[in-house]
């Protein structure tokens, strides 16, 4: 299931959302999440063994948050900060210093992107990060928002998609259709 990328000491690997409650049994699961975890983690050591930066994002939400339906949003309740639901897959292997990024951490504000309202963009042109490789949940989702702020923030990004997986498989070729307008890399 490795996808082999050439990583290298200026590419980051974005590691999205792998969560318990995007995985199966969770709030919000994605058929087929927990299988992604071994070959994320085989992409995690590769990284890792090449000198890339490795960066875990979590959605880390609030009680009562914006997103959820009973406040008017469109999700039911998950991933709320300090729960079950929103630790990391508990196979999934991230090394200590690995960058874990936490989003839509404000009651009124959701966030999608990795580098929405993180400071992650500004944090990796720092680190001289020139290209991102994304994985994860949900690729119609998190995912897709993700790779198109990396592109909009100025980075070379490669999607992995054998390691991301949809809510709905329905939005996969339109998925596919906007990040080749982005100019993104889809490697299957």
């Amino acid at each position: 299931m490795t996808i082999q990328v050439d990583y290298g000491s200026h590419d980051a690997l974005l590691v999205v959302d792998m969560q318990n409650d995007f995985c199966e049994g969770g709030a919000l699961a994605v058929e087929g999440g927990s299988a992604l975890v071994p070959g994320i983690n085989a992409e995690i050591d590769a990284a890792q063994a090449a000198g890339a930066l490795v960066v875990a994002t979590r959605d880390w939400h609030p009680v009562d948050h914006v997103s959820f339906t009973h406040r008017g949003g469109p999700w039911p309740v998950h991933c709320v900060q300090d729960t079950e639901g929103a630790a990391f897959h508990p196979d999934l292997a991230l090394p200590d210093d690995a960058i874990r990024v936490s989003k839509a951490t404000a009651f009124d504000a959701d966030a999608y992107s990795a580098f929405g309202g993180t400071g992650l963009g500004g944090y990796l042109k720092e680190k001289g990060i020139k290209r991102v490789i994304v994985c994860g949940l949900a690729l119609d989702v998190c995912v897709r928002a993700t790779v198109l702020e990396a592109r909009r923030e100025g980075f070379d990004t490669l999607l992995l998609e054998r390691l991301s997986a949809a809510v709905d498989s329905d939005a996969v070729t339109e998925c596919r259709q906007a990040f080749s307008d982005a100019g993104a890399e889809v490697r299957s």
